[in-house]
């Protein structure tokens, strides 16, 4: 065997545990990954979990693939979520986690392995749409990847709420608003349930196979604020998909998915300016997770070469 037809060994992948303040007594915890051994600064992907899940919810997956291709990488939990602060646990703001995840890149470019003109964002399903939102925000980003992304809150909450029962999930909307005002705790419900009789964010089988998978002990609680779905409701990604461009955009979407929707993906895609690209995986919301996992995650170390890299001038 010639030394050509040797493979590459895989790169030894770096893990610590970093934290960050997100604002003044707020502080966000995750991990930093990066290729041992390789000099810096390096390129960068900064990351995060989608709706009420956390990092262990498919994501070192893909952190761990990211740092094999040469990057360092960023893999932090929402406010509120996993090992992050909580000051109303299980809540979710949109536009809270993405003026948090201002503050992931902030501090990625305060360390020194990073080279702070080469940083990418990844984000998948609610995190999808904040990475849709920040590519057309955050000028500090070379490179978006949004896989399975929300595009309306509106549109699939008229697929996934029966008519009928929205005039009571608004009803408990505005209670949940008065309780809040009296001081009292906000409504929680479960993010998974297969039962009519408990409230629950999703219902589909598929959906509480991924997030009740075997996770570490205490890092994640079945709950998550009723405010929070009236949020999702509200929230509209889709909206600032133009207005990506010029930063390259690539979009995972899923065939077959039911929870952020096939054709919203696709008509957001054709909204979206040049550059861009779309990437079709097989199967439903999770399975970019799972079965098509080297599909997706292959895809995204692609666009992040591709984006990343060192433009010739820049050459040493």
């Amino acid at each position: 065997m010639t030394s050509s037809e040797i493979a590459p060994q895989p790169l030894t992948i770096e893990q610590h545990n970093v934290a960050f303040v997100a604002e003044p007594g707020v502080v966000l915890r995750g991990w930093l990954f990066r290729p041992a051994g390789a000099e810096s600064p390096l390129p960068t992907i900064t990351m995060a979990h989608g709706y009420a899940g956390t990092a262990h919810h498919g994501l070192f997956r893909f952190a761990r693939a990211f740092a094999q291709a040469g990057f360092v990488v960023l893999l932090h939990d929402h406010r509120n979520f996993g090992g992050s602060d909580a000051p109303d646990p299980c809540d979710i703001d949109p536009w809270q986690q993405i003026a948090d995840w201002r503050s992931a890149i902030s501090f990625l470019e305060s360390r020194p392995e990073v080279d702070a003109t080469r940083i990418g964002l990844w984000g998948t399903s609610y995190a999808g749409g904040h990475a849709i939102v920040l590519g057309a925000t955050e000028r500090r980003l070379k490179a978006v990847v949004a896989q399975v992304p929300t595009i309306s809150g509106y549109e699939q909450g008229l697929r996934r709420v029966a008519p009928d029962a929205v005039s009571s999930l608004e009803a408990a909307f505005i209670e949940d608003d008065r309780r809040r005002f009296r001081g009292e705790p906000g409504q929680r419900i479960s993010v998974v349930g297969d039962g009519h009789d408990q409230p629950a964010a999703y219902r589909s089988q598929d959906a509480i196979d991924f997030y009740l998978q075997d996770l570490p002990a205490n890092s994640w609680r079945n709950k998550v604020t009723l405010r929070s779905g009236r949020a999702a409701r509200m929230y509209e990604p889709g909206a600032w998909v133009a207005r990506v461009s010029p930063t390259p955009l690539m979009l995972v979407v899923a065939m077959a998915d039911t929870i952020t929707l096939t054709g919203l993906a696709l008509a957001a895609y054709e909204r979206a300016l040049q550059p861009k690209k779309l990437v079709m995986v097989q199967g439903g919301h999770f399975d970019p997770y799972l079965s098509q996992f080297y599909t997706a995650s292959e895809a995204a170390v692609a666009w992040f070469h591709e984006h990343l890299r060192r433009s010739p001038e820049d050459q040493p």
